[in-house]
């Protein structure tokens, strides 16, 4: 039975219907928090690796219009003229800025124009058409996690900007030991993707059966107390740990530790969310590229897991707990923001997948060895740009969700991706090794 069928057999299409408008309430509100500052924040262009905030905000606008109103709800195009700009491919991020882009007033009209009539083609909508964009509400799901990304996105651009005050923080649970720090991962054969998420994205999809030798992974990410010591004993400094490409990049650069990482003595410093504050030893470290995660991972004997070998630490569930769902403050996992940072290791015993790994899903994005890939009998769905273009040998995968990532925009199977190089995005990594 898969997550749709659930909800229908309880309570029918006006249930998952209700459930839809609900989430769909939930993340405007979420998008309207993180850009509710003076104009000047908002058209500013804090990075060129980020747009301007305004954007974001009516890009995702504009991806609703195009989806729920014209190609489900058959409605005109309201603002036909603005697509160049807000089509992500048709301008790179740093070009952006130079736009006639809508204000921010402009664009909150704009967006909440299109939100009231896709509220009306929701309710006019058949979920059990068994077309593939109506049927169980896909294409809901499908704006709904595009918008919560760009709130993920809208988190970034705001530790960019190193302006405090903007973002909220929280309380977490403490951290505890935990075991040993590996835990053993037989071999055997497992099925990786899936089939029966309602709303999972087509690079998930289909699910398949692959084998994978025995390993080790670690339960925890690497903290940033462990990640001190990589960098404390040279580890930027030694060729040893790097591949060529990784070299080059660290030598470019100059990077000596973390983004947004300083050293006062014997003192390590962070800048988050415009508070300066010493970093603490046992939140998993994050802003770290792949190249670094690769380097530490080979400092430490272990390498990186393949995509699969993490997959396969969950266990097989929707979640590394089972199925149920995270919520936003669940007692499984650091996820949609319940606080600005991550959590400490050892802080969600209760999220442990069947294997006894921890903090899977939530945390931190975390790196794996794989290249982005499509699955053996990828079909593309509903459009080449979110997945097609991207494969090759040019991003590698990052797994899990951080704790700026909503509940529903993640699970055991989402597959995210990067170039190796960025540091920007809320990502740290865990280690693995082969059984010797």
């Amino acid at each position: 039975m898969t997550d749709l069928d659930a909800v229908l057999g309880n309570a029918g299409p006006t249930g998952l219907k209700e459930r839809i408008a609900a989430e769909l309430e939930a993340v405007r509100e979420r998008s309207l928090a993180y850009t509710d500052t003076d104009d000047d924040m908002l058209v500013r262009q804090h990075s060129p690796l980020m747009s301007p905030l305004v954007w974001d905000l009516a890009h995702v606008g504009n991806y609703e219009e195009l989806w729920v109103l014209r190609e489900v709800g058959g409605i005109e195009p309201l603002r036909p003229e603005i697509d160049h700009l807000y089509d992500a491919f048709k301008y790179p991020r740093k070009d952006r800025p130079s736009l006639p882009l809508l204000g921010p007033a402009e664009a909150r009209k704009y967006i909440s124009g299109v939100r009231g009539r896709v509220l009306d083609v929701l309710d006019l909508v058949d979920l059990t058409d068994p077309a593939p964009l109506r049927s169980g509400g896909y294409v809901f799901g499908l704006v709904l996690q595009h918008e919560h990304q760009h709130d993920e996105t809208m988190l970034a651009t705001l530790q960019l900007s190193r302006r405090p005050g903007l973002v909220r923080d929280g309380e977490l649970p403490p951290g505890r030991p935990a075991g040993e720090p590996e835990v053993h991962i037989p071999a055997g054969v497992f099925t990786m993707g899936t089939d029966t998420v309602a709303w999972a994205y087509d690079n998930e999809r289909p699910a398949h059966r692959i084998y994978l030798p025995g390993y080790w992974i670690d339960r925890h990410p690497v903290t940033n107390g462990a990640y001190m010591e990589f960098v404390e004993d040279g580890g930027y400094r030694d060729p040893r740990w790097w591949l060529p490409q990784g070299w080059e990049w660290a030598e470019r650069t100059g990077v000596e530790a973390p983004l947004f990482w300083t050293r006062d003595g014997d003192t390590w410093w962070r800048i988050r969310f415009g508070r300066e504050e010493p970093v603490p030893p046992d939140e998993p470290v994050q802003h770290v590229s792949w190249y670094e995660a690769d380097a530490y991972a080979r400092w430490a004997g272990k390498r990186l897991p393949t995509e699969a070998e993490w997959e396969k630490a969950c266990g097989g569930r929707r979640y590394p707990w089972g199925e149920a769902d995270p919520g936003h403050l669940g007692r499984w996992a650091n996820l949609g923001h319940r606080a600005a940072r991550p959590a400490p290791a050892g802080a969600f015993p209760d999220g442990a997948s069947p294997y006894g790994v921890e903090q899977l899903m939530g945390d931190v994005w975390e790196w794996t060895d794989s290249w982005f890939q499509p699955y053996p009998g990828y079909r593309c769905f509903p459009y080449e740009e979110y997945s097609k273009v991207f494969f090759g040998e040019t991003y590698r995968v990052l797994r899990g969700g951080s704790w700026a990532t909503h509940p529903s925009a993640v699970r055991t199977t989402f597959r995210n991706w990067d170039y190796p190089i960025r540091r920007q995005i809320f990502a740290g990594f865990r280690c693995a090794r082969s059984e010797d």
